[in-house]
């Protein structure tokens, strides 16, 4: 299991605070340090069976910037949502739990990080 955090934030707090308090095993991976790249991102999307803007912290001053709420949502624009993730990586949802079943979820809440802890 791996959880992508960004320390600052209480939602991964929370949820590293949980995991241990459960015993589980996982990585930690400080995603805006080490940022993953188009091809990490496009697994992890996979795996959540979402697609990019669906990960996309879209009140971000680089979203705004970026004008990513006008972006199109659809097949044809997924490579560009995916390339603003990779190098804007603070637009990207947290925490990312991936499970050891394969899937993953976005902990945001004590019931996702459980839900991820039982697959």
């Amino acid at each position: 299991m791996e959880i992508w955090i960004n320390p600052a934030c209480s939602k991964c707090r929370s949820a590293v605070q949980l995991l241990d308090a459960e015993g589980a095993e996982y990585t930690v991976r400080r995603y805006l340090e080490d940022v993953p790249s188009p091809d990490e991102i496009r697994a992890v999307l996979d795996r959540l069976r979402l697609e990019p803007w669906d990960i996309t912290r879209t009140q971000e001053a680089d979203a705004k910037e970026l004008g990513l709420k006008e972006w199109p949502r659809e097949a044809g624009s997924r490579e560009r949502w995916i390339s603003a993730l990779a190098e804007h990586p603070k637009l990207i949802q947290r925490p990312i739990i991936t499970a050891d079943d394969g899937t993953a979820v976005v902990g945001r809440t004590d019931e996702a990080v459980r839900d991820a802890l039982g697959r």
